[in-house]
């Protein structure tokens, strides 16, 4: 997989039906301890919360995980489940709290609330494509510098980070289905004096 949606930071968001208050929160994870640590850290803000109800999903050995909390089984956790995995994000945690104002709401009602307490807390954590990059070193001459940085962003890399010494170091990531053309315009550039030595690869946000 080359690229994915997630959350890009934690959000969250409320709304009041037939006054009940609920509360969505999302954010992103990228492991099933980091979603229960979250799940486990807002159970003790609403301790005194009728319901809090959750669902994550993870690329993780594929893991997906919800809960009613207390709710008619089928109207919390799983309508929550289904938001995340029809928004197509995963490495997301989804906790929507609620609490009782007096009047039922009954099966239907519930479903709804649940499935927009996770939508808009989605939207608050703002979906993002993460796409896989390789991670690259390049050492250059001064006079080379400024050439081999207009073509990083030329070809869609970014630098992350520059160290001035006796040479140029450029650290810089790159989507890895572009590395290939990035590397044939460096060698073109460089009369192949200069090399990108892959270091890692990880997942960044879509420039």
């Amino acid at each position: 997989m080359n690229e994915y949606m997630t959350v890009s930071f934690y959000g969250e968001n409320s709304f009041v039906e037939k006054r009940s208050k609920f509360i969505g929160y999302a954010k992103p994870v990228q492991t099933e301890q980091e979603a229960v640590d979250f799940i486990n850290e807002l159970r003790q803000k609403h301790w005194d919360a009728t319901h809090n109800v959750y669902a994550y999903v993870l690329r993780e050995g594929n893991t997906a995980r919800y809960s009613d909390d207390g709710e008619p089984q089928g109207t919390a956790g799983i309508p929550v489940l289904d938001v995340i995995k029809k928004s197509g994000i995963c490495d997301v945690v989804v906790v929507v709290t609620r609490y009782f104002g007096g009047v039922l709401l009954g099966t239907g009602g519930l479903v709804r609330a649940y499935s927009n307490g996770a939508k808009i807390a989605i939207e608050a954590a703002k979906p993002v494509a993460m796409r896989e990059c390789s991670v690259c070193k390049i050492k250059c001459s001064y006079t080379a510098y400024g050439k081999i940085s207009s073509l990083i962003v030329s070809d869609g890399g970014k630098t992350d980070d520059t160290v001035f010494a006796d040479n140029v170091e450029i650290l810089f990531h790159i989507p890895t289905d572009s590395q290939s053309l990035f590397n044939k315009h460096l060698t073109d550039l460089t009369a192949g004096s200069v090399i990108a030595e892959t270091i890692d690869k990880r997942y960044f946000m879509c420039q």
